[in-house]
């Protein structure tokens, strides 16, 4: 057995009582004397068990002690337990069931020990043997369940404690407060704030700080504000600690204020700030405090380095991210897996794949990671070949190996690829997770695959994947798009009371809009807006659809131009083009011509064409002309918008001008396809 002492917890002398005679005492006693200043101590210690006590000697008690301490210290598991062998063979048997009376000093010291070296098990049958436990016992179980992850039990441990009548100290507070962090709440950390004022702690940094941190998990960041702005002492840890709570939650600029007011700040401090901006995306100004830490002498870590370069992979900032793959290599970070696999992400997401491939080549290719990375990039590329190639020379596969080809192929319009690699997966034993199945129901729902679609459905439930938003809202979409709107509606129902995104909605609303049920489709945005859920910019072109299809152009209306004052939400150009077709179904034309003269971004192919179908249903020549000027424009060889033009001509009774159209578009030679329907 060995044992770790700490020094403060110990208000008295230690005392075992063994049975040593004399001569063997002062052997002992010299010889431990010598291993505390010996500098080859564990060689010493070894004369040191040599001995054989077989009489008394109070000195020689505390001899024992110190060695077990130096034991625990050094780590010596082996001496340590020779000792213990030799304590329990003569006489000491204090700390076993055997034993009338336990010492609670010298359990206390054993029970360090275990924890020390993560016996846990150990320190847990020794704590409940104790029939005193003091504050030393109960704050030395609490830390050691807290630094092991037993959180629940830590606190369970201190409930004990306190019905024990027990006191806490402040590193009992300070172990306590660790746990909750984990599994607490802000109920938890509100009664641990009035027993920390209780127990006159509040003063100790060590206690304010943790209470601080606490505050600023639980997001509750009024209550860590006005904690802070209290505390008697602060200290760069708390200073940090008050940073990362506004960074957490997202308040950079009231980051960067209180970032101004630390007086002393440490690397963390800095990187800390800048992972906040890169977090907002706000990447200028992340480069620019990078610059300032820098110049303050403070030199950044693998990690915040590779924080900068991921943020530069997602704005595409080629030229910033290639100084930091030269700082990378510069630093010899190069060696780390993790960095190799960044450096070849940045060149994949900023377009250079030829870059990133060749950095992947330089990379081990036995690291997953770098593979699975290498083929995200080439799927985003459009090069679903080479990514396959990488994936079928892969020794081992993951299941995001796996997902990432799925939905590579998915994405690339190659939905039947999609789902010969999932049954393939399922074939290697390899058990898909919920962003597969995102995957594999988007390829289902492009083929309209109904029986496949249900009984991929049934393999979610037999596998029990966990039904998140993102995956509910594709299995609604498959229904839908596969015909199937009442079924997708029955898995709404079972799932909306337990979504906490917009996605699931979205997919229901789209899903009526595209099956002309506009009334429900409406009815369910207006049940969603009762809900403490954020709309997004798919939900409006959902609610704009159904707008559109039931002619409810007031409605429509008012709910575009309530996207931006009310919630928010900036209109693309897919939602202008809601409003020019929901304008121009019912005849107004002019008010669309001008949605579309005046909207933020240019008209594409597809506002001019339907503002140029609107004008041919109601026979609008002067505006279709201009229409179809723009749409010529924009786009010479568009054969359907020259037929038309051709057809409004015609249906103005201007056939000279439908003639010349036509003979323009057989000169150039302009085919039109004939239209076709399937049956799935």
């Amino acid at each position: 057995m060995v044992v770790s002492s700490i020094p403060k917890f110990f208000p008295r002398p230690i005392a075992i009582p063994l049975s040593f005679p004399p001569p063997l005492y002062l052997k002992w006693v010299s010889t431990f004397s010598k291993i505390e200043s010996s500098p080859c101590p564990l060689q010493n210690l070894s004369t040191f068990l040599n001995g054989r006590p077989s009489s008394s000697s109070l000195d020689c008690e505390l001899s024992v002690v110190s060695a077990l301490k130096y034991c625990a210290s050094s780590s010596a598991i082996s001496s340590g337990q020779q000792i213990h062998a030799i304590v329990l063979k003569y006489g000491a048997r204090l700390l076993f069931d055997s034993c009338s009376v336990l010492d609670s000093v010298s359990c206390n010291i054993m029970m360090s020990g275990y924890i020390k070296l993560r016996q846990l098990e150990n320190a847990r049958q020794l704590f409940a043997k104790m029939p005193e436990r003091g504050c030393v016992s109960y704050t030395t179980m609490i830390l050691g369940l807290a630094q092991n992850d037993c959180w629940g039990e830590a606190i369970e441990v201190f409930k004990d404690m306190r019905s024990a009548g027990v006191a806490p100290n402040e590193v009992t507070m300070a172990s306590v407060m660790s746990a909750c962090s984990h599994i607490g709440g802000i109920w938890n950390c509100c009664m641990l704030h009035a027993l920390v004022i209780k127990l006159h702690f509040f003063g100790l940094v060590l206690i304010s700080t943790n209470l601080l941190h606490m505050y600023c998990v639980f997001s509750s960041l009024k209550d860590a504000k006005r904690l802070f702005n209290e505390m008697p002492v602060r200290n760069t840890v708390s200073w940090n600690v008050m940073l990362k709570g506004y960074v957490k939650s997202g308040l950079v600029d009231q980051a960067r204020e209180l970032f101004e007011r630390i007086p002393e700040r440490d690397v963390f401090s800095w990187a800390t700030m800048i992972d906040g901006f890169v977090q907002m995306k706000r990447l200028r100004e992340a480069l620019l405090l990078y610059s300032a830490m820098r110049k303050s002498d403070f030199h950044p870590n693998e990690v915040l380095i590779v924080d900068l370069l991921s943020a530069c992979g997602q704005s595409v900032s080629i030229d910033e991210g290639r100084q930091f793959h030269s700082l990378i290599v510069k630093n010899g970070f190069v060696c780390f897996d993790f960095i190799q696999s960044t450096i070849v992400s940045f060149y994949a997401a900023c377009g250079r794949i030829d870059l990133a491939y060749l950095q992947y080549q330089m990379s081990d290719k036995s690291h997953l990671t770098s593979s699975n990375v290498m083929i995200v990039g080439f799927t985003k590329n459009g090069m679903i070949d080479q990514a396959r190639q990488i994936f079928d020379m892969m020794p081992v596969k993951d299941v995001f190996s796996w997902s990432t080809m799925i939905s590579g192929y998915a994405q690339n319009e190659l939905p039947d690829m999609a789902l010969e690699l999932f049954h393939a997966m399922i074939v290697s034993k390899i058990e898909p997770n919920e962003i597969t199945m995102v995957s594999v129901f988007s390829a289902i729902a492009a083929l309209g695959k109904l029986p496949e679609g249900r009984w991929t459905h049934e393999y979610v439930s037999n596998k029990a994947i966990p039904l998140n938003d993102n995956l509910s809202a594709a299995i609604i979409d498959m229904y839908a798009k596969c015909g199937s709107i009442d079924t997708a509606l029955d898995v709404f129902h079972q799932i909306k009371d337990k979504t906490s995104t917009v996605s699931p909605w979205n997919a229901i609303i789209c899903g009526l809009a595209m099956h002309g049920d506009a009334n429900l489709s409406l009815e369910i945005f207006s049940n969603l807006q009762k809900r403490n859920i954020k709309l997004n910019s798919i939900t409006f072109l959902g609610v704009l659809g159904a707008c559109c299809h039931a002619g409810l152009v007031e409605v429509g209306e008012r709910y575009f131009w309530s996207m931006k004052t009310q919630h928010g939400v900036e209109p693309n150009i897919k939602h202008y083009g809601c409003l020019v077709d929901l304008l121009g179904r019912v005849g107004r034309l002019r008010e669309a011509e001008e949605i579309v003269r005046t909207m933020p971004m240019k008209a594409d192919v597809v506002i001019w064409g339907t503002l140029l179908a609107a004008c041919r249903t109601h026979g609008e020549v002067e505006i279709g002309e201009r229409a179809a000027e723009n749409l010529a424009r924009l786009e010479p060889s568009h054969g359907p918008g020259r037929v038309l033009l051709s057809n409004l001509y015609a249906d103005a009774g201007l056939w000279e001008d439908a003639a010349l159209v036509r003979r323009a578009m057989r000169s150039r030679r302009m085919i039109r396809s004939p239209g076709y329907s399937g049956v799935v």
